[in-house]
């Protein structure tokens, strides 16, 4: 059910979507998104009431980093009460990587966070922009037939598909099919209607709180695997300074060597309380670390599991819950359960 009277608010933090072409130089400049529905007028047909706020100056998503996700949240905090849904328009490099983090950053969410941008200017004639941004609206609007909202998680909507942020990874520079969630399944697809997939989406306990958390911890490293590595290479990345948490990009279920030197330094920075998370490269499946010898090494090393979280997802966690100050001991526990749905365990996987 699509609320017509629905306040949208809409976020421009930078990236191809919001480019237009200046028709004297040819040069990309951003778009004038208080113009929004003059440049656009199917957007009136919604009668929706949307706001917009611009980042100053717009940010190449190569650049996005925890203060830009601090700044997202803290405009959605302040701006929660008086919207019905928040569409985000972000370029696509690390767009996966933003969707993940508010996922953890927002706690409890109520209300659709959908993100959304383009692989062409909005101004091209053969742009996806304006089909990406109408659809976004339209999903942050929609409300089910007692009035909540359809999907109330942080989303990415990208060529007809609407996949969970933090399950989302980009997967195509060139093509408009540019992020797939291999994990999980879609949360609903655009054709001539959006058909969601109601048992997929997050059902939030709509007698709490939302909670709006700030604090993220950069001090992580990715350690991946190859054929070849180095006993240098791996000592330095274990050791680099400061480093609180890796995060292990290992082969197939969750394997890796069984060199002596390697497993020595595994331990070795687990004994310094550094802890370690263990994600495979494939990009379908899970990390199984008792069903192979080489990973049952890791798993006695005191690697964690990330079951089949993303690295986008892996990452951005650990950002969140170092940043809060939880003991090492909570941190593993809470990276083996899923908080955001990021992660299906090996005896709930369905796919």
């Amino acid at each position: 059910m699509i609320d017509t009277n629905a306040n949208i608010l809409l976020i421009y933090t930078g990236g191809t979507i919001g480019m237009v072409e200046n028709n004297v130089t040819g040069v990309l400049e951003v778009f004038d998104f208080a113009h929004l529905t003059s440049h656009m007028p199917e957007l009136q047909k919604f009668k929706y009431h949307i706001n917009t706020i611009v980042f100053e100056p717009a940010i190449d998503s190569s650049d996005v980093c925890p203060s830009h996700w601090r700044k997202l949240v803290r405009i959605i905090e302040d701006n929660y009460a008086e919207h019905d849904g928040f569409v985000i328009l972000h370029g696509t490099d690390t767009m996966a990587y933003t969707a993940s983090a508010l996922s953890f950053m927002i706690q409890n969410l109520q209300k659709p966070i959908v993100l959304t941008g383009a692989q062409l200017p909005i101004g091209k004639l053969r742009t996806d922009a304006k089909e990406n941004l109408i659809t976004a609206m339209e999903i942050a609007a929609d409300k089910d037939s007692i009035g909540y909202p359809v999907v109330p998680e942080v989303c990415i909507f990208f060529q007809t598909n609407l996949i969970r942020g933090n399950r989302s990874t980009k997967i195509n520079a060139d093509n408009f099919n540019a992020f797939k969630s291999y994990n999980y399944p879609g949360l609903g697809k655009s054709g001539i209607h959006i058909r969601y997939d109601r048992d997929k989406i997050l059902n939030p306990d709509y007698e709490k709180k939302v909670i709006f958390h700030y604090l993220m911890d950069t001090n992580i490293v990715i350690l991946k695997m190859f054929p070849g590595i180095t006993k240098e290479v791996v000592h330095a990345i274990l050791n680099t300074q400061g480093v609180r948490a890796v995060v292990l990009e290992t082969y197939g279920s969750g394997n890796a060597p069984r060199y002596d030197w390697f497993i020595e330094a595994l331990l070795d920075a687990v004994k310094r309380g550094i802890i370690i998370v263990n994600i495979t490269q494939c990009e379908m499946g899970c990390v199984e670390m008792q069903r192979y010898e080489t990973g049952h090494e890791l798993l006695k090393a005191g690697v964690v599991s990330g079951y089949d979280a993303t690295v986008e997802a892996t990452v951005t966690k650990l950002m969140h819950l170092l940043g809060h100050k939880y003991s090492r001991e909570e941190i593993i526990v809470r990276m083996r359960v899923p908080l955001a749905g990021e992660l299906t365990r090996p005896d709930e996987r369905q796919i």
